[in-house]
């Protein structure tokens, strides 16, 4: 496509989750076996697609974020495994749905799970994996982390079906279009987030702290890789670059573009989303309309501002290891344009 996304003013560090990883590496540890344990079932079928997914080298950043969120607080139980794990389970089980829904062929550089087994097998899958989920928060115990990531699963699903009702719609806002992000993806991050805090019995300023950390990482971690599918790798995307494109999303770099251009360029962009000619052509044309208005660098600026407020959530907080490796996550979801 020849974009080179790359705005960094200045010389810096590169980001890195590295701290976050280091400080979650045991129990990290633990929530693996616990992910492999939980997976398990005598219906062969499902871990073997379970596994599919899990092992394809996902990078686990909502489970470390619960786990690094309850750290930060003194938090001592066991708890916090079981619910980073049931974190990642409603991640998988969204993942397998999201490929279903979107028809997609590649995750992460492998074949998806309906390419191999199908799509009603990826779904019931997925339902599995929700329904351990939902084992593992009742096993801890916790009614208000339980009611916290149950209702973020109803969010995500809400999300869903706003993305699908919206689908080939170039007349959707830009409003519109960050309802859906929150609920679809920023819901778990904040759910993630501020269930550490809640089984550690912070104070309620606490809470509110990370799960506002939570919800505006999602947004910019979602903002970027709406840039992403325009000019980057599927290294760091986890699907082929133009997928959205190609499945006529209505990112925001679309909304942003199709609001900006011409009347010719508008013909342009209902040919191919809504009457779906996606050919690598198009996908270039696209690119280049939207370089031309600005619009993957305002998506990347929409990104740094709800990174800034995720920033901003934190300040008041005590300093801590755990509260410095969460604000590196914010840096490296939007290195990832780089």
């Amino acid at each position: 496509m020849g974009v080179v996304l790359n705005i960094e003013n200045g010389k810096r560090e590169p980001a890195s989750i590295k701290d976050l990883i280091d400080l979650t590496a045991a129990d990290m540890g633990r929530v693996n076996e616990l992910i492999l344990s939980k997976a398990g079932s005598d219906v062969e079928m499902i871990p073997e697609i379970a596994n599919h997914l899990i092992s394809s080298g996902g990078k686990r950043l909502r489970p470390m974020l619960t786990l690094a969120a309850a750290q930060m607080f003194g938090y001592a139980g066991e708890g916090h495994v079981k619910l980073a794990t049931a974190v990642e389970f409603m991640h998988t089980a969204t993942l397998l749905h999201d490929d279903v829904v979107d028809e997609s062929g590649m995750r992460r550089g492998k074949k998806t799970a309906r390419m191999i087994w199908g799509n009603q097998a990826s779904v019931l899958v997925g339902d599995f994996l929700l329904g351990q989920a939902f084992r593992m928060m009742v096993d801890v115990g916790s009614l208000e982390a339980l009611d916290i990531l149950s209702s973020a699963a109803s969010i995500i699903a809400e999300g869903e079906v706003m993305q699908l009702a919206a689908a080939k719609n170039l007349e959707t806002t830009e409003d519109e279009h960050f309802a859906v992000i929150k609920a679809k993806t920023a819901a778990l991050f904040s759910a993630a987030a501020e269930v550490g805090p809640v089984i550690a019995q912070a104070t309620r300023n606490d809470r509110a702290a990370l799960r506002s950390y939570g919800m505006n990482l999602g947004l910019a971690f979602q903002l970027i890789d709406d840039a992403l599918d325009y000019g980057g790798t599927s290294k760091d995307l986890g699907k082929n670059v133009g997928d959205d494109f190609r499945e006529g999303k209505v990112t925001l770099p679309v909304i942003l573009a199709y609001r900006r251009g011409t009347k010719a360029e508008r013909t342009f962009w209902k040919r191919a989303i809504e009457d779906n000619v996606t050919d690598d052509a198009g996908l270039e044309k696209a690119t280049g309309l939207m370089t031309r208005h600005g619009a993957i660098a305002d998506t990347i600026g929409r990104a740094r501002h709800f990174g800034e407020i995720a920033r901003d959530a934190l300040a008041p907080l005590e300093a801590t290891p755990q509260k410095s490796a969460l604000i590196d996550v914010i840096d490296f979801c939007i290195s990832r344009v780089n």
